[in-house]
């Protein structure tokens, strides 16, 4: 249920969508005896839409995400697992051309399998079933043993995990599938804006993983979008305002016991 809900919700609350909807309520609204409150919806539409077109919000909010892991400057000598978080491939689209169909996040899997060449004793879990809701016989783990394969990592080596739907689902059908010891060393990869929220739900089922965050979009230094480009401030600002909720979400719903989840050790504060 909870897979669906949070469907239905982000459909409602995206930046994007609810832009739409609250510019042609307005406008809808200005034809009726609710003119003055058609005017105002529109007016805030507007102003809505020319923040997201200078301002960097979206930006700023995205770089909080992907400061919040650094990328572990050494590994330890021995690893016995690497965990790689699924978004990357279009399940149904790879169905209907008979190919892996990339949508994203490719260093996902081109990072992960840099770190298999260089770990041998690794194992590798790809969990990724289907985020769709009319589509759930099409899963993404199925074709992701090509790439693999094409960057030197046999099938072999692979444990797929093809049922998982949304983050909390990747943590806890990959831990029931792994059944990891205690004393072994895993490492988790995923895109650095997803590391908060997908560390918070692996530490909710028990299981501490090193954080190895890839797919950085944002500069050091965040600068002000181009001149009059509401998609790119759009974009930034749908992405990084679903994963805000997406934590909020989550820990009020318990499946993270933080709200924003940060590294382990007494250096962070």
């Amino acid at each position: 249920m909870f897979f669906y809900l949070s469907k239905v919700f982000w459909f409602l609350i995206s930046p994007g969508n609810a832009f739409l909807l609250v510019l042609l309520l307005g406008l809808v609204l200005r034809s009726t005896r609710f003119t003055r409150t058609g005017k105002w919806l529109v007016r805030f539409a507007v102003v809505f839409a020319l923040l997201v077109t200078f301002v960097p919000i979206g930006s700023h909010m995205f770089k909080a995400l992907e400061d919040r892991f650094p990328v572990p400057e050494q590994l330890p000598q021995r690893i016995d697992g690497i965990v790689v978080l699924g978004g990357i491939i279009d399940p149904s689209m790879s169905a209907i051309h008979k190919s892996p169909v990339i949508g994203g996040a490719i260093e996902r899997i081109t990072v992960s399998a840099k770190l298999a060449r260089s770990h041998p004793e690794a194992r590798i879990v790809f969990s990724g079933g289907s985020g769709s809701i009319s589509k759930q016989h099409f899963k993404e783990a199925d074709y992701v043993s090509e790439i693999y394969d094409s960057l030197g990592i046999p099938k072999s080596r692979l444990i797929l995990e093809r049922e998982a739907r949304n983050t909390w689902e990747n943590a806890k059908y990959t831990v029931d599938l792994v059944s990891p010891k205690p004393d072994e060393t895993w490492v988790l990869v995923t895109s650095a804006f997803h590391m908060p929220r997908a560390v918070g739900v692996f530490r909710r089922v028990g299981w501490e993983l090193i954080p190895y965050p890839v797919d950085f979009h944002v500069e050091e230094s965040v600068s002000f979008p181009k001149p009059m480009d509401f998609t790119a401030g759009l974009g930034y600002l749908s992405r990084a305002g679903h994963e805000w909720i997406g934590l909020m979400t989550y820990w009020l719903t318990g499946k993270i016991s933080a709200a924003f989840p940060k590294p382990r050790g007494p250096e962070v504060r």
